[in-house]
């Protein structure tokens, strides 16, 4: 069996590591099996630090489509388009996409329609808001696969409400805790932790990454006002992408707890995640690793794609209030 796997961001690696072990695992007892990794972005696309893929312990990518840009029919039709050379070039029997972004759905469509099988890793999670563009990607991604592998029940039952072919779906679990299973006796303390007199549970960690929320000046001066009128002087460390770090600066917030950094890589970030005193977050993929970990997280959303995390107390969702 050849299988394409397709990446289209970097939190979508964390997801694919164990799958690429686990077939690994696979052809070192002798079934006929490959794999290939395609990352949609470019090769020089600066989220996909130098550390990466081996503090996955995974492989780099075999191949990249080299597709960037912020407008959504240009991204999608030109994912497309180089998915087909992609596949001409190496053809595949099954198609692996993660989650939920444009070039999830983008390559899941140009698989079906060459009569490929689709796999879809994390199917089924729904906001039931149709506005969101996600939302109309996973939606379409999950009613063309022929595999919907889920991390939740809630997830089983959005899909059987759905009409989806109860044969296609597979109650898998949450494939992202398998990462940080097999990483979590690897993280490794930042330099700069001890120099700047941290200790564990001892600082609060916050991460920003949504477009929506930065945009809106007045709502983003509010939290970060109240995130520091609110700590009690306890450090507030912020790993953040150059983007976030411009839209904070110039609020010209008076904060000296408040420490923004360059982002970490993985095995410096989840040692951040696991000695957090509490974790302030608008990222799903960190409020399952913080309900797992057992740290506290406040998730700046209105929904949560994995409603297991508040659920089950250690997540609290509060929008942008």
């Amino acid at each position: 069996m050849k299988i394409t796997i397709v990446s289209g961001a970097r939190p979508n690696f964390m997801k694919i590591a164990p799958i690429t072990r686990a077939i690994k695992a696979a052809q070192e007892a002798g079934k006929k099996i490959s794999y290939r990794l395609i990352y949609t972005g470019r090769q020089d696309d600066t989220s996909l630090d130098a550390s990466l893929f081996s503090d996955l312990d995974m492989k780099k990518p075999d191949g990249y489509l080299g597709v960037s840009g912020h407008d959504q029919s240009e991204v999608t039709a030109a994912i497309m388009l180089a998915f087909e050379k992609e596949l001409n070039t190496h053809p595949a029997q099954v198609v692996l996409v993660v989650d939920d972004l444009t070039a999830t759905m983008s390559c899941s469509i140009v698989a079906k329609k060459r009569g490929l099988k689709v796999a879809h890793l994390i199917a089924g999670t729904r906001s039931f808001d149709m506005n969101m563009p996600r939302e109309v990607n996973r939606t379409i991604v999950d009613a063309i696969s022929d595999y919907l592998f889920t991390a939740g029940m809630v997830a089983n039952r959005n899909l059987n409400q759905e009409g989806m072919i109860p044969e296609y779906i597979h109650y898998v679990g949450n494939i992202l805790i398998d990462t940080v299973r097999y990483n979590r006796h690897r993280l490794l303390q930042p330099v700069w932790f001890s120099t700047m007199g941290l200790k564990g549970h001892g600082y609060l960690l916050l991460t920003l990454n949504r477009h929506e929320l930065l945009n809106k000046k007045n709502v983003l001066k509010s939290l970060i006002q109240t995130l520091v009128d609110k700590s009690g002087g306890m450090p507030i460390i912020a790993p953040l992408h150059p983007y976030v770090q411009k839209a904070i600066k110039v609020l010209e917030i008076p904060a000296p707890n408040l420490h923004i950094l360059p982002p970490q890589s993985y095995l410096h970030f989840g040692y951040l995640i696991n000695h957090a005193k509490g974790i302030i977050t608008d990222s799903g993929n960190i409020a399952e690793e913080a309900t797992f970990l057992d740290v506290p997280c406040i998730t700046l959303n209105s929904y949560a794609e994995h409603p297991e995390t508040w659920r089950v107390g250690t997540n609290e969702l509060v929008n942008e209030d």
